[in-house]
């Protein structure tokens, strides 16, 4: 089953990173980097990556059939994606277990959710 282990940016995961060395958030980085090379090697690993900052999203919407985009930046949020692991393991647990070696888990929380199988749906 796929699950995807969510990375947040919230002012208590920037405050915590303010009182970081430059050791600490290298060894943070370095860590992350670790964390996918380990889920890699073990199979689970289908995608991570890092996301920009939300003033460089570009918002789509389709209007009467004309798409729209808008670029940022947008309203200001306290709390936005900042990375993600889609990982594909046997279940909840496996999931969890993975997510508490992140490095983000070790100063605030990271989101385990599971990811809908609509491979069976039929329209």
């Amino acid at each position: 089953m796929k699950y995807l282990i969510l990375i947040q940016s919230n002012p208590q995961s920037l405050a915590v990173w303010e009182t970081l060395t430059e050791q600490q958030r290298t060894d943070f980085g370095l860590g992350h980097l670790r964390l996918t090379e380990e889920m890699r090697e073990t199979g689970v690993l289908v995608a991570s990556e890092g996301l920009g900052d939300p003033a460089l999203a570009t918002q789509v919407s389709v209007r009467d059939g004309e798409t729209i985009t808008s670029d940022g930046p947008f309203a200001e949020v306290k709390e936005h994606l900042a990375g993600f692991y889609l990982i594909d393991v046997a279940d909840l647990g496996e999931a969890v277990a993975w997510a508490a070696k992140t490095p983000d888990a070790a100063y605030t929380r990271v989101e385990v959710r599971p990811v809908l199988d609509m491979s069976g749906w039929e329209f």
